[in-house]
């Protein structure tokens, strides 16, 4: 049959159906009694009458908070540019303006304008025409809820296109259908309802969709606000959406360079013969004056594009937090068991509004600190530095500054190292880079650790530079072996001989021979109950240099660590989100920060202790201190080569993370101490910009004393100190460091001892585990004091000739005993040496001391 044939049959079969479904429409009680036997009425009984209308795709925003606690937009989110509005939210020019141009007799039919779908018909499949509307505003609106429908509901972006060609298809199926809903519709909505919602759902070119969002995108305004004018030419685009937009001032039929017949530019010229058409009809149909109409008339069409806020470009300095945002959403929300992303899915769709953690007051401080001390570009090295916040107690990032400027536009990135989409300050999962060495901050863990096995801050031990070979490790089988043994060099030569001094001073060997007393397994299940992971993904490494810092971090968990140090030991995770809303006003839980107790807050408050003294006298911190009398806790971090800096510390109110250094690895890496910036040093930047964000946050948020650490913290471990008298000064020194101690050489001494042995130590019998132990050498001239004790006179004299010694006092009768002497017995001596001796005379007769008389 021929396609005439074909459409011929297509119209009478629509013509017919469409005249029973109009009388449906108007006589309802006839279509279910007495017209039930007629074909055509059974037809339309078997067509689906009930049409969900699910929630519309509307754009997401995302908020920050100002300093008057008011909301400010960093950016917004769509794959459709709609935000929808309530009757009293549109002009009247605009309701007007739609049901004069697409369906004068709106109010008057049941849902089908039998005129117009006829009239369509005839267009379409008679004479073969492009596709004419003839459509309704209520079947209009069925089309759009359909796409919306099948787009909002697919699970894959193949199924996505099929629903949108299922219900645009041209074909009378898709056209009797969409009566049937249409009429349905009218039944359940007010014809207001059902134009509020035609006006909110409908397409206006590009992504831009409803009559709020085509207002604010084509003429910088509102629904509610636009003049006669825009409103007719706003409801002008809707009839065609591509060939009337008014963003394409190149387009050949509907751009800015159109010309008349008379050779004059004309403006848009095929939305304002359109838009023309409509403001005619309008005035037929007594919605305006005629002085309205001709004013109107009068104007050209000239948009003033507003540019929506698309991505996270739009939020300037905070585009790093906003990405962060972003995909913590596309994390959270995704469900692994669906082709499209659920997290995706509903932040470009469900009009979200995203309130987030981000303080902008301590944000723009902390952009400020970064770009006056840091360059965004060095010709030198690719440099990179960011500053991140978190709050104590909540893990809720307060800031997150970077030394870059956002662009997800490879062509724009490829211009200049300013540019980045790489989020320094987080993990690659959230947009971020593989991380950066902490160095010397990590240390900390082993701090910790050291605490966790019942080792206090004033315990001894021997924090010498020496070779390390041995470690325990029961998570690699229970020992680790370093070959060649490992010597790691100390910065500035200090020796630490206790917790305290090695975290004040940071000095490497200290924390080295703290852990060679620990697990490292253990040490790094520390780490982990920090939150500490790193940054690629991948498994947390815990070799003896990791003591050290050389696991890959990103500086955001590093963050949330150190306020978990400050928070009595409660570590919560990072959480960038307060609260969100969807368009519809149903909350959406928002990712939750997690708390665990990573240590006891007796070993956090020792921790603490420990970290405050980097800010005293001499301590790595020093420079960082803000000076608000605000207790602080801290650590620093350089690694080797100083390609990488750290400051890293917190109030108990706000953590801060700052890192200077190389962005890329590799052997061109720039050595910060041999480097400058106009701002001063380079290594030295950190210090800089730590303490310019720790002064507003000290004066916005203060901060508690921290609490003093148990005395149990301070205890000194004893231990027996071996007895090496008689040995070699080699083996009492290979005995005593097998022990722990630190051995000196306390030169020679007068001894009983063979010359050239040990003659003793100082101190003996017990000492701190770690100490120094003195070792003297005898001279072979010695002599050891004996023990008088019980002797009479007599018996004292003789052994003290004996040993070389002279005696002191003496007298006595011959009942009388030793009471005491001094030297004390044991004691070595050199010969010759009186020894002083008191007698007990309560036997009778005689004084004690000669030369009394």
């Amino acid at each position: 049959m021929s396609d005439v044939g074909t459409g011929i049959l297509g119209f009478v079969g629509l013509s017919a159906l469409a005249g029973v479904l109009v009388t449906a429409a108007v006589t309802p009680a006839l279509a279910v009694t007495g017209m039930a036997a007629n074909n055509g009425i059974s037809m339309f009984e078997n067509l689906p009458g009930y049409l969900e209308i699910d929630d519309l795709s509307q754009k997401t925003d995302i908020y920050a908070t100002q300093p008057d606690g008011s909301q400010a937009l960093l950016a917004s989110f769509f794959d459709e540019n709609r935000e929808e509005v309530g009757w009293d939210g549109i002009s009247q020019y605009v309701k007007d303006a739609a049901v004069s141009g697409e369906d004068p007799r709106f109010y008057e039919h049941g849902g089908v304008d039998i005129q117009g779908t006829i009239r369509g018909a005839v267009s379409t499949y008679i004479l073969n025409k492009d596709v004419q509307g003839g459509s309704s505003i209520t079947q209009q609106y069925v089309k759009n809820v359909l796409i919306n429908n099948g787009v909002r509901e697919a699970t894959t972006e193949e199924d996505k296109e099929a629903a949108y060609e299922a219900a645009t298809e041209t074909s009378p199926e898709r056209k009797l259908k969409e009566m049937r809903y249409a009429i349905a519709l009218e039944k359940k909505f007010s014809k207001d309802d059902i134009l509020k919602g035609y006006l909110n759902i409908a397409a206006f070119g590009g992504r831009v969709y409803g009559i709020e969002s085509a207002a604010q995108y084509y003429y910088g305004t509102t629904a509610a606000n636009v003049t006669l004018a825009q409103a007719a030419s706003l409801i002008a685009i809707v009839n065609h959406p591509e060939k009337f937009r008014l963003d394409q001032p190149d387009s050949e039929d509907n751009g800015a360079a159109t010309v008349n017949d008379k050779g004059e530019p004309e403006p848009y010229a095929a939305n304002k013969e359109r838009r023309d058409y409509i403001l005619d009809e309008m005035l037929k149909g007594g919605k305006i004056t005629q002085e309205e109409h001709d004013a109107a008339i009068a104007e050209p069409v000239v948009p003033a594009i507003h540019e929506p806020s698309t991505g996270c470009v739009t939020a300037a300095g905070s585009a790093y937090f906003c990405d962060y945002v972003k995909n913590i959403i596309l994390n959270y929300y995704d469900d692994p068991n669906t082709e499209v992303n659920e997290g995706r899915q509903l932040l470009q769709t469900e009009g979200l509004q995203v309130y987030t953690t981000l303080d902008l007051e301590l944000q723009n401080r902390a952009e400020t600190a970064v770009a006056q001390n840091v360059p965004f570009v060095d010709p030198r090295f690719d440099v990179g530095s960011v500053a991140v916040g978190v709050q104590p107690g909540t893990g809720r990032v307060l800031f997150m500054a970077q030394n870059k400027k956002f662009t997800e536009d490879p062509e724009v990135a490829a211009t200049s190292p300013e540019y980045t989409s790489i989020n320094y300050s987080t993990d690659q999962d959230y947009g971020g880079s593989a991380g950066f060495q902490p160095g010397s901050t990590y240390k900390v863990f082993t701090l910790a650790e050291w605490l966790n096995e019942g080792h206090s801050l004033r315990e001894t031990f021997n924090g010498s530079r020496r070779p390390f070979s041995t470690f325990t490790n029961s998570c690699e089988g229970g020992t680790f072996s370093v070959s060649p043994a490992w010597n790691p060099r100390n910065d500035d030569g200090r020796i630490a001989n206790n917790a305290v001094d090695a975290t004040a001073w940071s000095v490497n060997s200290s924390f080295v021979a703290m852990a060679s007393q620990l697990d490292l397994c253990k040490l790094k299940q520390t780490a982990q109950a920090f939150g500490v992971h790193r940054a690629d993904g991948g498994e947390l490494g815990m070799n003896p240099s990791d003591v050290l810092g050389t696991q890959e971090v990103a500086p955001v968990t590093m963050a949330a660590a150190f306020a978990g140090i400050a928070n009595n030991g409660l570590t919560c995770t990072p959480i960038a989100i307060d609260k969100i809303v969807k368009g519809n006003g149903e909350e959406v839980a928002a990712p939750p920060s997690t708390c665990t107790q990573s240590v006891t807050p007796e070993v956090a408050h020792a921790m603490e202790y420990a970290m405050q003294q980097t800010f005293a006298g001499g301590g790595t911190a020093t420079a960082s201190d803000p000076g608000t009398g605000i207790e602080h806790i801290g650590k620093t971090g350089t690694t080797d080569n100083a390609f990488d800096t750290w400051m890293i510390g917190a109030s108990t109110k706000v953590a801060t993370a700052v890192w200077v250094g190389n962005v890329t690895g590799g052997d061109n890496r720039t050595n910060l101490r041999n480097t400058s910036f106009d701002s001063g040093s380079a290594a030295t930047a950190r210090h800089r910009i730590w303490p310019a964000i720790m002064e507003l946050a000290d004066a916005k948020y203060g901060g508690d004393d921290f609490p003093e650490p148990d005395e149990s913290a301070f205890k000194q471990v004893l231990v027996d100190v071996p007895q090496v008298a008689g040995l070699a000064f080699d083996q009492a020194k290979a005995a005593l460091e097998a022990e722990g101690f630190v051995v000196e050489d306390g030169g020679q001494q007068d001894s009983n001892q063979p010359a050239g042995t040990v003659a003793g130590t100082d101190p003996s019998g017990q000492a701190g585990k770690g100490s120094t132990i003195r070792v003297f050498t005898s001279t072979g001239n010695g002599t050891t004091v004996p023990d008088l004790t019980g002797m009479n006179a007599l018996e004292a004299k003789a052994a003290l000739d004996a040993a070389g010694l002279k005696m002191k006092g003496g007298g006595g009768n011959p009942t009388s005993t030793v009471a005491s002497q001094n030297p004390a017995p044991n004691t070595a001596a050199k010969r010759g040496d009186e020894v002083t001796v008191q007698f007990d005379n309560s036997g009778g007769g005689g004084n004690n001391t000669p030369g009394n008389d």
